[in-house]
């Protein structure tokens, strides 16, 4: 059964025994030698496929191009074999914490994979590159990397269900460097002294603030995760080297908790397994069927359905006022409630448009979709009669979608809300949805075939024929891969496909 561990300020004369502190409590549970359930590692393979899905759909945008090219200008490290990178050769490699760099970007970079909202928002598969670019660096096995990724779940869910982090401008990735640190644990089979001063290092190099989500934003949105991944692969060596964090680094009178988060007189109540106990909390996240930030998906598809039964509704014309009744969180973070021009700003970056609500159901709406690329594109965002309905549109805080948004229960736990269509005909549309089609209690919940389709959509303009079906039937043998194989799930780009690609100069 899970164990809820009550987690306060302690000052410094309370001296708590570490055995008391969070990061230990975490370690603990990275340490425990329990098997991945089956259903568990289904999803687990579902996700792997999903990461290689949106980094596919990004191999030569800028970011990864820029990151890659970092990635590449490092030799393997001593130590192990090294880690491949999306899209390059699979006997092209580079040093671990490189790779999770460089993969964490093209994972991140179209904001198209797995989601969890709970106190605070994540993208759990963010794990994903850093414990995967490890285990093939030390030649780990399947069953190893399934463990691995099994806790870096477990551990960053668990800490978003308990401890917001949103509310004092402190970015989510917070919450990775932890939990990676801890998958990585996991995967390598350390000590929970060395797991718990990873985790350490983990959560005090990886709180930033939240302006890399605000006004006008720039492609560090996607770089964040894989920052706090590298940070992690780091961390842990530092760890096995015998180094120690700062601690209590969650407790302490002078940590996160009393100068970052709630205060020195906060209380959290933080669930983790207890001792041999399964960790299936991914079993609780739902990734995308489209490029949108999360509280977007149910938005979209209520949109596309409302425009395909009324097209009226597309034009502006007829239109006096759109309104989306709707949690707290949406309308303060991608709604008119973030008093943010640009989110009107038909000139605005992509990484913006994915963060404005009024701008994506306009879209879906005239659309009947979307689209990764096409719906972003800045002569789709400057249509004049997009503009015109775009600008029609605001949100609104609703009480009752709040208090679903922060539900603990699944049946009840919603991510969309109302629309109110106020005609120029004085006539009024009305309509509302919970959870995005895609979600476990949505119209078409996802199971594999699904993650395997948008695998093929995105991948086809980008990988050759075999190389889809080489990746596709190696990563549904997760469970008994070899350390070999674990060094070839990746996914190779088309030939000469990388080689037009961008690649800036820097530093290195």
């Amino acid at each position: 059964m899970t164990v809820t561990h009550h987690v306060r300020v302690h000052r410094s004369e309370e001296n708590l025994a570490r055995e008391d502190q969070l990061a230990w409590k975490i370690a603990e549970v990275a340490a425990d030698p329990v098997e991945v359930d089956q259903d568990v590692a289904d999803m687990i393979i579902n996700r792997i496929i999903d990461n290689a899905s949106v980094a596919a759909a990004s191999l030569t945008r800028g970011p990864i191009n820029a990151a890659r090219a970092q990635a590449f200008s490092h030799p393997v490290s001593t130590g192990g074999i090294g880690a491949t990178v999306f899209g390059a050769a699979l006997d092209h490699r580079t040093s671990p914490e490189w790779a999770a760099w460089a993969n964490g970007v093209a994972v991140r970079e179209l904001d198209y994979h797995d989601t969890f909202l709970a106190a605070e928002y994540s993208h759990p598969g963010d794990n994903i590159p850093p414990i995967l670019a490890v285990a093939q660096h030390v030649q780990a096995d399947g069953r190893a990397l399934l463990r691995g990724i099994a806790t870096g779940y477990e551990i960053q869910m668990d800490l978003v269900r308990a401890i917001c982090l949103h509310r004092h401008k402190i970015d989510h990735v917070a919450h990775l460097g932890p939990s990676a640190a801890a998958g990585i644990g996991t995967l390598l089979g350390l000590d929970v002294e060395t797991i718990y001063q990873a985790v350490g290092q983990g959560l005090h190099t990886t709180t930033a603030t939240r302006q890399s989500r605000k006004g006008e934003i720039s492609t560090w949105k996607a770089h964040a995760p894989a920052f706090a991944g590298k940070l992690a692969v780091e961390a842990v060596d530092r760890a096995m080297r015998g180094q120690t964090s700062p601690a209590p680094i969650y407790e302490g009178e002078d940590g996160v908790i009393a100068w970052m988060l709630d205060g020195k007189d906060a209380a959290y109540e933080v669930p983790l397994p207890a001792a041999g106990e399964a960790k299936r909390a991914i079993l609780d996240s739902y990734t995308k069927e489209h490029s949108a930030e999360y509280q977007a998906q149910a938005w979209i598809d209520l949109a596309r359905k409302l425009g395909t039964e009324n097209p009226a509704l597309r034009d502006p014309a007829n239109i006096e006022s759109i309104v989306l009744h709707t949690s707290h969180h949406t309308h303060y973070v991608i709604g008119s409630g973030a008093n943010d021009p640009q989110k009107y700003d038909p000139t605005a970056s992509r990484e913006t448009l994915d963060h404005s609500i009024p701008y994506i159901f306009a879209v879906a709406l005239q659309d009947g979709g979307w689209h990764h690329v096409d719906s972003y594109a800045p002569e789709r965002a400057g249509r004049e009669d997009t503009v015109a309905l775009w600008h029609r549109i605001t949100t609104a805080e609703d009480a009752e979608w709040t208090r679903r948004y922060h539900s603990e229960d699944p049946d009840v736990k919603a991510f969309g809300g109302r629309v109110e269509f106020r005609l120029t005909d004085g006539t009024t549309v009305v309509d509302e949805i919970a959870v995005a089609d895609a979600h476990p209690l949505g119209a078409r919940p996802f199971a594999r075939e699904n993650y395997i389709a948008k695998f093929r959509l995105l991948a086809e303009p980008v990988l050759e024929a075999a190389e889809i079906e080489r990746f596709l039937e190696l990563v549904q043998r997760l469970p008994e891969l070899t350390a070999a194989e674990v060094g070839e799930l990746s996914i190779i780009a088309r030939p000469g496909l990388l080689e037009g690609a961008d690649a800036p100069k820097g530093l290195f």
